[in-house]
């Protein structure tokens, strides 16, 4: 039998030296190319020094994209603080315009203010209308009155379920849509939730008219914008339902398709009206609680949409304006 060639030979097994490396697949691979050993498991208790190196390497780059990933956070709010400020800065710099909604909505609550400061007579005569001396306000247990103030709260959460849906698929779809929605869902916090019921509701201590002497309470009566300590939270002035239901009109007004307007707004307007009066049938708020909380959260809507609407489309026409003007004139050839 002849001899195999010595390059047939099989290699005697190589031995584990020291300053091995992991690599990816989970072997050891020494310093010679063609030869690796499967690594030990840690269970076997053998500690490879040079596994530690590769780890530490993946933690340093790890730690680098999460630096990476805050400084792009940090980025993203700081250009966004600068939107609204230039938004800002934008609203102050083209000042009120005499025919704006914010002009309006303001002089409106200030004529309607004036009225009922100086005719507090007006919200006594209204409700006296609703009151029996003997039975009290009467309408407040009819049915269809308590299944009308109920439903408020089923159409509020779902034209609010219907602004959420709609700002969070106009991120990537429409985004005018999904600012429209952001208006309407932050006007909501703001006028209803802030402005009326943090302030109004909890300063001014007006005593509701199913609380005052004149319809069986025993509390006295104060005239609208007077700050009083007839009640101690959850006042009359203003009303916080009355609120959210001119809340429900600003969003038919400013979310419903042109086609539908004309069916729309209208239905929605009877429907807020509906409900913020019919506070008035159950003596839980005089006739300036509710006038003025309309007024009062259409000045807050006016402002915000100013701020989120009507300044970034503002800010553009300039830009374009600007870019026109700085555009060389074509060279005559």
């Amino acid at each position: 039998m002849s001899p195999r060639p010595a390059d047939t030979l099989t290699p005697a097994a190589p031995s584990v030296r020291s300053g091995t490396t992991c690599n990816e697949t989970g072997t050891e691979a020494t310093r010679d190319a063609n030869v690796s050993v499967t690594r030990a498991p840690h269970e076997s208790g053998i500690r490879i020094p040079g596994a530690t190196s590769g780890l530490g390497e993946s933690m340093t780059h790890v730690q680098a994209l999460s630096g990476a990933a805050s400084a792009g956070q940090w980025t993203g709010v700081r250009r966004g603080l600068r939107r609204e400020l230039q938004r800002l800065r934008l609203s102050w710099a083209a000042g009120i315009d005499t025919a704006s909604p914010v002009t309006v909505a303001l002089v409106a609550t200030a004529i309607l203010s004036a009225f009922f400061v100086l005719l507090p007579g007006v919200d006594l005569a209204v409700t006296q209308i609703f009151f029996d001396a003997e039975r009290g306000f009467v309408a407040a247990s009819d049915p269809s009155l308590k299944a009308l103030r109920k439903s408020s709260t089923w159409v509020m959460g779902l034209v609010l379920l219907g602004l959420i849906i709609v700002a969070v698929r106009g991120g990537w779809t429409r985004r005018h849509e999904a600012r429209k929605a952001l208006f309407l869902i932050g006007g909501l916090a703001l006028a209803s939730g802030l402005v009326v019921n943090a302030v109004f509701k909890a300063s001014w201590g007006r005593a509701r008219p199913i609380q005052i002497e004149t319809f069986g309470g025993e509390a006295e009566f104060t005239r609208a914008w007077a700050i009083a300590d007839q009640c101690a939270s959850n006042c009359s002035f203003v009303s916080g339902e009355a609120s959210s239901a001119a809340w429900i009109a600003a969003a038919a007004v400013v979310m419903t398709p042109q086609p539908w307007r004309a069916v729309l707004i209208p239905v929605a307007f009877a429907y807020a009206a509906a409900l913020s009066f019919n506070r008035l049938l159950f003596g839980g708020h005089f006739l300036s609680d509710i006038v003025l909380s309309w007024a009062i959260t259409a000045l807050v809507l006016c402002l915000l949409h100013r701020l989120m609407l009507h300044c970034p489309v503002t800010a553009r026409r300039a830009r374009r304006r600007r870019r026109t003007r700085q555009e060389p004139a074509p060279a005559l050839s």
